[in-house]
C-alpha cells in the first residue's frame, strides 16, 4: 500500500508540473486576466502539453507567486480525500488545474494590486525628478510599434532617446521601462501605448504625462474587448486628449477611423498627415517602388523633402511620415532625417523582405489587422516575378474582431484570391470564413466574370490547385517545398499565438 501511495505521489507531481506549466503560459498569453483565460478555456478544453510554443513563456515574479499559490491550493484539495480513504481523488486537481489556477489568482489579487501600485508610485517618483524629459506617446490600432522604432531612429540623430522596448506597451510595461532603463542623460522618452479597453491609454498618460503624441491608425483591433468601434476611437484619442494645451499631436488622416472621428480637440495643435493633399497638413507623395525599397516626398508648408527607404508598403510610408512630422517639430534637420530614413531596417515580422535562393519572402507575421493585410497583399500583387514564379500567401486570418470576425476573414480570403496564385490557410480558427471568401472569387460563374463557360469540374480543380488548408504552420512550410517554384514570392500574413491555434 505504501509503494502504491509513493507511486501515486510521484505521478501526481510529474503531471501537476506539466499541466501547471502549460496553463500558466496560457494565462500569461491571455494578459493575466481570468475572464479572458476562462473564455479561451471554453474554446480549448483539452490541453496541448507537447509541441513548440509560438510565444515564449516568461517566468516572472508574478508567475512564480501564482505557481506557488496554485500548488498549495492543489495540495490542500488533494489531501482532503485522504481523510476518507480515497486518495486517488487527488488526481482530479490535476484535471481541474486551470480552475485551481483561477482561484489562486483571485486569492493573490490583493497582493498583486499592492505590488503594482508600489511600482507605479516609484515610476512616478522617478519621472518627477525629470521635468526636462520630453515624453512622446505613440498609440494606434496598428503601426504604433513601427512608428515608435522609426521615430527613435530619426530623433537619435539629435537627442539621447529611450523608447519602451518590444511590446512593453501596457501600464506595467511602461513602469518597468522607467524603473529599469531611464537614465539621467536621456532627453526624450518614446512611450508606446497599447489598449484593449476604454481607459487603458488614459491610465498610461496619467503616469507619464506626454507633451507630444502620435495616433497611427484606428481600426477594428480588439473589438471583442472594446465592445464597439466608437469605443476604440475614443480610447486611441485619449492620448491627444491628455496632451497639455501647448502640446503637439500628430494623427494619420489616411486612416478612416481617424478621419471620421469628430472629437479631435481644437485647443491643442494637431497636425494631420496622409496621402490625400486636400485633407491633410503634411502628405507623402510621389511614392515609387525601387529595387532597394521605396522613394517618396514629404510635403508640408515649408516645402518638399525627398527620401529613400528600404521599407515596403504605403503603411510604412505613413508610419515614417508621422515620425518625420514630429521630428521636424523637434528641430531635427532635413539632412539628418533623410540619413536616418535611408538606414532604417524593416522591423522584424512587419513586412520585412528577405530571399531564400531565388524565392522572395515577405514576412508580415506580426501583423494582425485587415488594413495591414490588405496593404501586404497589395505589395505581393505588385511584385514583378520571373516566368514560372508564383505569388503565395500563408495566413491563419485575424483574431479578436468580435462580430466582425467572420466577415473580416471572408474579405481576406477574397482579397488573397485576387492577389496571389496560391492561398494556404493555416489552422481551423478562421478556415471557414477565409475559404468562403476565396471561393467567391475563384468559383465565380461565367456570367459574373464574362467569357466562355468553365465546367464545374474545372472550377473545382482550380479551387483545389489554388487553396490549401493545413492545421499547422509547420505543415504550410513543408508544402512550400513543392509549391514555391523558382522566382516565387511568399507572404507570411499573421501568425496566431498558442491561444488561437
Amino acid at each position: 500500500m505504501t509503494a502504491l501511495i509513493v507511486s501515486f505521489i510521484v505521478i501526481w507531481i510529474a503531471a501537476w508540473v506539466l499541466y501547471l506549466r502549460y496553463y500558466l503560459q496560457m494565462f500569461q498569453q491571455n494578459s493575466n486576466r481570468r475572464d479572458r483565460f476562462l473564455r479561451w478555456l471554453k474554446d480549448n478544453p483539452y490541453p496541448r502539453l507537447y509541441g513548440k510554443s509560438k510565444v515564449k513563456f516568461v517566468f516572472t515574479p508574478r508567475m512564480m507567486r501564482l505557481a506557488v499559490t496554485t500548488t498549495v491550493l492543489a495540495i490542500l484539495l488533494s489531501l482532503a480525500p485522504w481523510f476518507f480513504g480515497v486518495f486517488w481523488l487527488g488526481a482530479l486537481c490535476v484535471i481541474f488545474c486551470p480552475f485551481v489556477l483561477c482561484i489562486a489568482d483571485w486569492v493573490n489579487s490583493p497582493i498583486e494590486k499592492a505590488i503594482n501600485n508600489w511600482y507605479i508610485r516609484d515610476a512616478k517618483r522617478i519621472l518627477a525628478t525629470r521635468p526636462d524629459l520630453i515624453v512622446i506617446g505613440v498609440t494606434g490600432s496598428f503601426g504604433k510599434t513601427s512608428t515608435k522604432n522609426y521615430l527613435h531612429r530619426i530623433l537619435s540623430e539629435k537627442y539621447n532617446v529611450l523608447m519602451t522596448p518590444g511590446n512593453y506597451n501596457t501600464t506595467l510595461g511602461v513602469v518597468r521601462t522607467i524603473r529599469e532603463m531611464l537614465e539621467p542623460y536621456h532627453e526624450v522618452f518614446i512611450c508606446e501605448m497599447g489598449a484593449k479597453e476604454v481607459g487603458d491609454i488614459k491610465e498610461i498618460c496619467d503616469l507619464v504625462h506626454p507633451v507630444m503624441g502620435i495616433v497611427t491608425a484606428v481600426g477594428e483591433m480588439h473589438l471583442e474587448t472594446f465592445g464597439s468601434f466608437e469605443n476604440i476611437q475614443k480610447t486611441k484619442f485619449e492620448l491627444i486628449d491628455s496632451l497639455p494645451v501647448d502640446g503637439f499631436g500628430v494623427v494619420n488622416f489616411e486612416s478612416p477611423g481617424i478621419a471620421s472621428y469628430g472629437g479631435i480637440r481644437q485647443d491643442c495643435k494637431v497636425v494631420r498627415f496622409g496621402i490625400d493633399a486636400h485633407r491633410v497638413d503634411v502628405r507623402a507623395a510621389s511614392i515609387e517602388y525601387t529595387t532597394g525599397g521605396m522613394e517618396f516626398d514629404v510635403i508640408d508648408a515649408a516645402g518638399s523633402l525627398h527620401l529613400k527607404t528600404q521599407l515596403l508598403g504605403e503603411a510604412n510610408i505613413l508610419d515614417l511620415t508621422g515620425a518625420i512630422v514630429l521630428a521636424k517639430h523637434l528641430g531635427v534637420p532635413d539632412r539628418s532625417i533623410a540619413l536616418a530614413v535611408s538606414k532604417i531596417q524593416p522591423v522584424e515580422h512587419r513586412l520585412s523582405m528577405s530571399r531564400r535562393g531565388s524565392v522572395t519572402i515577405l514576412d508580415d507575421a506580426y501583423n494582425s489587422n485587415p488594413t495591414g493585410a490588405a496593404m501586404a497583399l497589395g505589395v505581393l500583387a505588385s511584385m514583378k516575378l520571373p516566368q514560372g514564379g508564383r505569388r503565395i500567401c500563408v495566413t491563419p486570418g485575424f483574431v479578436e474582431l468580435g462580430s466582425r470576425q467572420f466577415d473580416a476573414g471572408r474579405e481576406l480570403g477574397a482579397l488573397a484570391a485576387r492577389s496571389c496564385d496560391i492561398l494556404i490557410i493555416v489552422n481551423k480558427y478562421n478556415r471557414e470564413a477565409i475559404l468562403e471568401g476565396a471561393k467567391s472569387v475563384i468559383l465565380q460563374t461565367p456570367d459574373q466574370v464574362g467569357g466562355d463557360v468553365m465546367p464545374d469540374s474545372d472550377r473545382a480543380s482550380s479551387l483545389e490547385d489554388r487553396v490549401l488548408c493545413v492545421d499547422t504552420l509547420a505543415e504550410a512550410v513543408a508544402s512550400l517545398t513543392v509549391l514555391a517554384t523558382p522566382g516565387s514570392a511568399i507572404l507570411y500574413e499573421n501568425d496566431l499565438p498558442d491561444t488561437f491555434v
